[in-house]
């Protein structure tokens, strides 16, 4: 079985200002098992980022301790800690070559000139890059950028990767075919990484793991399919409501059928449909809430127009019963 291998032990970041304090990360506490690649998942401001640069040695924890293969790193410099990070803008060098942006750190750290041909030249192979490294970032792709961003961080052998949202400048497509060449090559090296975004997708393409943070504390950790099958808390399972009590019920855009207006169900007013190939979304008002609701394999299903009036179906063995406070907690 792995050991941890990167730990976070109760962690906090407070900022002071004046008189006023805010805790960007309150009590944060993960381990990280070697090889495996964590995602910390959230909105702005949810203290993910801070966490990352606490790691890497650009903020030092308020209190808490932070361990890399059992020895503690919580106040050591970035540049003697064993990690590395893909910013999310690249921070390449504009006048330098592709070669000599990811030689640089072993420049700095004069190897000799024949082990820093040989590495970069491997790094350049591995991460897909051949024939380009002569070439100015100017004259790379965004894709491109990333991955001399990555190979500058990998060509360092640090023992954990760290990653800030690193594809956030990439337009869509490329941003999916990027996060799968970033976890082929994660799993090839083997390598210990902590990646960062509010990217709900790409946190669960790219995780072996994924830490749910909101307002500087952790939500839920758990692998992509344990968060998405049960959302926010598996001690809620055990709660009962009584009679009357508001809830929260939480149902997934593929988990509601929608049919033709009938008696004793959710009527709601379809409002928006939107055509995506293998898939159709409808936005749907109820009251005064809009639904959003997927349909797969739309050809083969029953097609509904802007404003038509239609009953929203349930699957109950997808539906989560949370207390109504917790919502009130997250806004």
């Amino acid at each position: 079985m792995k050991q941890d291998y990167l730990v976070l032990e109760n962690l906090v970041k407070v900022f002071q200002s004046g008189k006023s304090a805010l805790r960007a990360v309150d009590n944060v506490s993960v381990k990280v098992k070697e090889g495996e690649l964590v995602t910390l998942l959230g909105p702005s401001g949810c203290g993910k980022t801070t966490t990352l640069r606490m790691i890497a040695g650009f903020e030092i924890p308020t209190s808490g301790k932070i361990f890399i293969e059992g020895k503690e790193v919580s106040m050591i410099p970035p540049n003697q800690r064993p990690t590395t990070m893909v910013f999310q803008n690249y921070a390449l060098f504009p006048h330098m070559t592709v070669f000599e942006n990811i030689s640089y750190g072993l420049r700095i750290r004069k190897e000799s000139a024949q082990n820093v041909k040989e590495k970069t030249e491997k790094i350049i192979n591995l991460v897909g890059l051949e024939g380009l490294s002569k070439r100015s970032p100017a004259h790379l792709s965004g894709g491109q950028q990333q991955r001399v961003s990555l190979a500058r961080s990998l060509i360092m052998e640090p023992k954990v990767l760290l990653l800030d949202e690193p594809l956030s400048n990439l337009d869509a497509k490329l941003r999916v075919s990027t996060r799968l060449e970033i976890r082929k090559l994660q799993q090839r090296i083997g390598i210990t990484s902590v990646y960062v975004t509010h990217d709900q997708e790409e946190a669960m393409t790219l995780s072996d793991r994924v830490v749910i943070m909101n307002a500087g504390k952790i939500q839920q950790v758990g692998t992509p399919q344990e968060i998405y099958a049960y959302p926010n808390n598996y001690a809620l399972h055990n709660i009962t409501f009584k009679e009357g009590e508001k809830i929260l019920l939480l149902v997934r855009p593929e988990a509601v059928d929608l049919k033709a207006k009938i008696p004793n169900s959710i009527i709601g007013i379809i409002q928006q449909i939107i055509y995506l190939g293998s898939h159709l979304v409808y936005e749907i008002k109820v009251d005064d809430n809009i639904f959003t609701v997927e349909i797969s394999n739309p050809l083969a299903q029953k097609s509904f127009t802007i404003g038509e009036e239609v009953s929203l179906c349930l699957k109950e063995n997808c539906l989560h019963v949370l207390p109504y406070e917790d919502i009130k907690k997250q806004e």
